[in-house]
C-alpha cells in the first residue's frame, strides 16, 4: 500500500476528529424532534413586515387559532430583504404586541389642560377629521401671487410610518396630496 505523506495526515485527521466525536457524546441515532411539542406547529402562520424601519424585513406571526393570540413572531427565511434575519428591535416584535402596558384607549389632554382624559376611538376620529376639515378650509390656496393655479394648504404637513408597506404608503401620499398638502415627509427619511 503506497500511503503519501498528505494521505496519510488526513486519514489521521479524520480519524481523530471521529475519535474526540465519539469521546464527547456525539450520537448520530435517531432522535424525536425538540420542535414536536412546540405550540407554534399548530399555530396559523402569517407573513408581514416588521414596523420598525423603512427596510421593510418579512416576518412570520404564528397565531394561536384557538384563541386569536400571538404566540411567535420570527425572521422570514424565504422574504428577499432580510432572508430569516431581523435586527434587535425587529427580533422583539413579539412583546410589542404581547406587553401589558401597550397603549389601548385614546387618551386627550385638552389645550392648557393638566390630566389626560379617557375617550372613544369614535370621538378620536371624528375630531381629527373635523379639524383637518376646518383647517384645510381656513387656509387652502387656490391660486399663488403670480395668479397660478396651486390648489394646496401649508397649514397641515403629513409624517408617514415606517409601519406601513410600499403600497399603503403609496395610497397615504395619494390621499394627501389630494388634500391638498405640500409637506408629505417620511419618518425612515428624518
Amino acid at each position: 500500500m503506497g500511503l503519501t505523506r498528505r494521505e496519510f495526515l488526513k486519514w489521521s485527521g479524520l480519524a481523530g476528529a471521529a475519535g474526540a466525536a465519539v469521546c464527547l457524546g456525539v450520537d448520530l441515532r435517531p432522535l424525536e424532534a425538540y420542535a414536536a411539542g412546540l405550540p407554534i406547529l399548530k399555530a396559523k402562520l402569517t407573513t408581514s413586515i416588521c414596523p420598525y424601519c423603512a427596510v421593510g424585513c418579512g416576518v412570520i406571526v404564528h397565531t394561536d387559532k384557538r384563541k386569536g393570540k400571538v404566540i411567535n413572531i420570527e425572521g422570514d427565511p424565504d422574504h428577499p430583504i432580510n432572508q430569516g434575519a431581523l435586527c434587535a428591535k425587529g427580533a422583539g416584535l413579539y412583546q410589542l404586541v404581547n406587553n401589558p402596558k401597550r397603549m389601548t384607549k385614546v387618551l386627550y389632554r385638552a389645550p392648557y389642560s393638566t390630566k389626560w382624559e379617557e375617550k372613544s376611538w369614535e370621538w378620536a376620529l371624528e375630531t381629527i377629521a373635523r379639524r383637518v376639515k376646518e383647517t384645510r378650509d381656513a387656509t387652502f390656496t387656490h391660486r399663488n401671487a403670480k395668479g397660478q393655479v396651486v390648489n394646496r394648504t401649508t397649514a397641515i404637513a403629513h409624517v408617514g410610518s415606517a409601519a406601513l408597506d410600499n403600497e399603503e404608503c403609496w395610497l397615504l401620499q395619494a390621499i394627501m396630496r389630494a388634500l391638498g398638502l405640500v409637506y408629505i415627509e417620511h419618518q425612515a427619511r428624518i
